[in-house]
């Protein structure tokens, strides 16, 4: 099977891209096909797979299309705001758009073109939540409804961690300093599916750096990762909900892998502004079991990758 695709990424956060409005796949087939392009070792490799898919329909004035992403482990987020910008700019580009509301696995999202953040950086900015504080939905059995500030006994690190969905759940401390042993052995932990978090979580450290945000994610489904949107919207809405920083002010989110401008909302929606950059597109060739037979590489978008490489190489960044 032939399955064109854009290899892409958002502050770093890499994927192939598919157009699937065509395909009809059932989740273990898109599973065993997201396990194989996500591999790193593999001839694309990625933090996941995202698929751009239908829309509501206009009779019902619905989502103008949806958004489907998988992980590398084959297991399916209910959000990723790094990819989302991604699929909103090929959903812009396949449907004659400038903006749209966005179907995603559990809820919806709206994206908007925005200007870019630099010269011949795309960029894409989208109002995703509400945010949830509700531990009990995970579920997460820690003996209370909400964990805002406070140390969850069954992780092996004592830092004072606050809860919240976006909606995928995620775990985000505020520290001096990132001891990234120390996330990566939270993250383990969660990883593991332990009776009381069967669905796992997110973990996040998080450094101020003045102004800005610096944000560390163990990602469910993934690992120690360089760049997760949604774990640098859950980091800006749980520094407004702790008073490190105002509602609705705009500030600077970084992560290894880049960048995004993000305010949080009393009302729990969080809106970020960050780039959806093409590296490439072509084609893939899977078997039935998904494995990749081989990829052909038609065109590489070597201006916008330029365009990226000399935002984040700007002085003042705090990688």
């Amino acid at each position: 099977m032939r399955l064109p695709l854009v290899k892409c990424h958002g502050s770093g956060n890499d994927f192939p891209l598919l157009d699937t409005r065509a395909l009809r796949l059932d989740d273990r087939a898109w599973a065993r096909i997201a396990v194989a392009l996500a591999d790193r070792a593999g001839p694309v490799g990625g933090d996941g797979m995202l698929l751009l898919t239908d829309g509501d329909g206009p009779e019902r004035n619905g989502a103008a299309f949806g958004m489907r992403m998988f992980n590398a482990d084959g297991s399916e987020s209910e959000q990723c705001l790094n990819g989302l910008r991604c699929v909103a700019r090929m959903g812009f580009a396949r449907l004659g758009l400038n903006a749209a509301t966005v179907r995603l696995k559990t809820s919806a999202a709206q994206v908007a073109r925005a200007p870019d953040l630099a010269p011949g950086v795309y960029t894409v900015r989208e109002t995703a939540g509400p945010a949830s504080l509700d531990v009990t939905r995970w579920p997460m059995a820690v003996g209370r409804s909400e964990n805002i500030e406070r140390p969850i006994a069954a992780l092996p690190s004592p830092r004072a961690f606050t809860a919240v969905a976006m909606p995928n759940p995620h775990l985000v401390a505020f520290v001096d300093m990132i001891d990234e042993v120390e996330l990566v052995a939270a993250g383990e932990a969660c990883e593991a599916a332990p009776a009381w978090l069967p669905n796992r979580a997110n973990v996040s450290f998080v450094e101020s750096r003045g102004e800005d945000l610096f944000v560390r994610t163990f990602e469910r489904g993934v690992g120690l990762t360089d760049s997760c949107g949604s774990a640098m919207a859950a980091a800006t809405y749980a520094a407004c909900l702790t008073g490190r920083r105002a509602w609705a002010r705009e500030l600077t989110v970084f992560n290894h892998g880049g960048l995004v401008r993000a305010a949080a909302a009393e009302d729990g929606m969080v809106t970020l502004a960050g780039n959806a950059t093409w590296e490439w597109e072509g084609a893939v060739e899977v078997d039935a079991g998904g494995a990749v037979l081989g990829i052909t590489i038609e065109r590489r978008f070597e201006d916008e990758a330029a365009a990226w490489e000399a935002l984040k190489s700007s002085p003042g960044r705090s990688w």
